[in-house]
């Protein structure tokens, strides 16, 4: 039996409420808005003007305390480390790929700052933002790590 293709999500707009719902992952950012699925069954597509976020989580109840926005440390994944602003002022880091090849035109993809959270990926569209920043850039192929220099406790087995 095949594994069901849609993703539970929770969608935050502007000025209404959240709508909770199912999106394809594959097929969710129409030209007009985001494809979903409420849990009635109803097809709606929501345009980008009016979505903040649309948050891929695991369970559509909210977790106890608020999600965290913002790293705490700097963070250990892999790519690049950024900063989105949105119109109404508030703030979320985030970290993107490092590969600029799976970038969409309706907006940016991030993993959000808690792993352990309720939510896995977000999807910020971009007119939802003031501003974007590059905050840094983690785990960068440049610079590549010099070898530990072997102890001199180590014992030689192939010394001439």
């Amino acid at each position: 039996m095949p594994a069901s293709t849609t993703k539970k999500a929770l969608v935050r707009r502007y000025q209404r409420e959240t709508l909770a719902g199912y999106v394809n992952p594959l097929s969710y950012l129409q030209p007009t808005g985001v494809e979903l699925l409420s849990e009635a069954g109803n097809v709606a597509i929501i345009p980008y003007d009016e979505i903040k976020t649309v948050a891929f989580v695991r369970d559509f109840e909210p977790p106890g305390s608020p999600e965290r926005l913002t790293f705490l440390t700097r963070p250990k994944m892999t790519g690049l480390w950024v900063s989105f602003r949105f119109r109404d002022g508030e703030v979320l880091e985030g970290i993107l790929p490092n590969n600029l090849l799976p970038f969409d035109h309706h907006g940016f993809v991030v993993i959000p700052p808690d792993p352990n959270g309720n939510q896995h990926r977000i999807f910020v569209p971009r007119q939802a933002l003031l501003a974007v920043e590059v905050l840094g850039v983690v785990g960068s192929p440049l610079r590549k790590r010099k070898p530990a220099p072997a102890s001199e406790d180590q014992i030689r087995l192939f010394d001439e």
